[in-house]
């Protein structure tokens, strides 16, 4: 009888061990939702980054547009604005796919 009531208790403090390890994991602050929340905290800290980093470069394009630099405004200019200097012809690169799976290049003069 000695040796039921030992058995009794291994398993007893077993199973409340196993309680508490499945409680350490999967309650409301458990190790699994601590590890999910690192994980975005990551990420979020990365996207910060990131647009800092963006920003940063705005505030200077910014600044170079300002301060009325012939570069950066020439450049606009050609990204945004698709302008072009006297004299000059821009020429559009656009690849087609045939029935084959090829590519075809075609091009055209503006």
């Amino acid at each position: 009888m000695a040796k039921s009531k030992k058995r009794f208790f291994v398993y007893g403090f077993l199973l409340i061990i196993l309680i508490g390890i499945f409680y350490l994991l999967f309650n409301d602050r458990g190790l699994i939702k601590y590890f999910r929340m690192q994980n975005e905290l990551d990420s979020l800290t990365e996207q910060v980054t990131n647009l800092e980093k963006e920003n940063a470069n705005l505030k200077n394009e910014i600044d170079s547009l300002k301060n009325k630099i012939p570069a950066k405004i020439e450049q606009t200019a050609r990204e945004k604005y698709d302008m072009l200097k006297e004299g000059e012809m821009k020429i559009e690169v656009k690849e087609n796919t045939d029935k084959t799976g090829m590519k075809n290049s075609s091009h055209t003069k503006k």
